[in-house]
């Protein structure tokens, strides 16, 4: 994971080339990102409320996602059977792995933020180099 002055940096590089665009390019850059930039707030609040995993979905990370749902399922489902320690470590592992997440949503929603502004600009800037 990159620092958070690595994030910084990144993103004001990204709104230089963005000042450098034409005025209708900038217009369709920032239609675009508006729709698709994501809140580290909603991010860290489905981390913290549904720790199965749902704030993956949140970015779009569906693998990832469906894995920390299954697996809580499955301690969910260990538990139910009567097997409550062994359901209890499961549910304590998925959670201890995505609490770092938690702690780290601004610096994961912005590198994501970061990766949607630069796709945009590069989708942008290559439309207009095409003959």
């Amino acid at each position: 994971m990159k620092s958070k002055q690595q994030l910084d940096d990144e993103e004001e590089a990204i709104r230089i080339r963005v000042r450098a665009l034409s005025n209708g390019q900038r217009l369709i850059f920032f239609s675009q990102t508006e729709k698709s930039l994501k809140d580290p707030d909603t991010y860290a609040a489905l981390n913290f409320f549904f720790i199965a995993g749902l704030h993956h979905f949140y970015l779009g990370r569906n693998v990832r996602g469906t894995i920390n749902v299954v697996i809580f399922l499955l301690g969910v489902i260990v538990i139910i059977a009567g097997f409550y320690l062994i359901g209890s470590l499961i549910i304590l592992a998925i959670s201890a792995t995505e609490l770092s997440a938690l702690f780290q949503a601004q610096r994961i929603v912005q590198a994501y933020n970061n990766d949607v502004m630069e796709k945009i600009y590069q989708e942008l800037t290559q439309k207009d180099s095409l003959p």
